[in-house]
């Protein structure tokens, strides 16, 4: 098996669309009315799926964690530190919750985490390096 991509159940459809669309840039074309939103992040399929049409699609109830949690987290890549500050700031500014502000980790990454409108938690980091290059190991 091979990972084709990474979907989230959501309440509130339009705030996660203009969120992900608007705040930190996925190229999302579908009305914020929809039940599906699918699309391609850098060669990932991304999709958010309403909550309720998935559950009556299976024909099953889920339990939703409301607020902040901890299940996962998406990790997005920039290519320097100073993004790393940049991108922090740009996303709590229009409306993400600061969760972990920007710090040098002692593995050398910068990192920060956000959360998303619903509670999911999102990490922006870097190597200070290309993506391209950021698991390439020095000699």
């Amino acid at each position: 098996m091979r990972l084709d991509g990474f979907g989230l159940l959501v309440e509130d459809m339009g705030a996660m669309v203009r969120f992900y669309r608007d705040v930190l840039g996925f190229e999302i074309k579908e009305a914020e009315d929809t039940s599906n939103v699918y699309l391609v992040k850098d060669g990932t399929l991304f999709l958010l799926y309403g909550r309720k049409d998935f559950e009556k699609m299976t024909s099953r109830r889920y339990e939703y964690i409301k607020g902040l949690n901890g299940h996962f987290e998406i990790a997005l890549y920039v290519d320097t530190f100073d993004e790393v500050d940049a991108a922090f700031n740009n996303a709590v500014e229009n409306g993400a919750t600061a969760v972990l502000e920007p710090e040098l980790e002692p593995w050398g990454q910068r990192t920060c985490y956000i959360a998303d409108p619903e509670g999911n938690l999102i990490e922006i980091g870097s190597w200070n390096k290309p993506y391209e290059e950021k698991d390439l190991t020095e000699v």
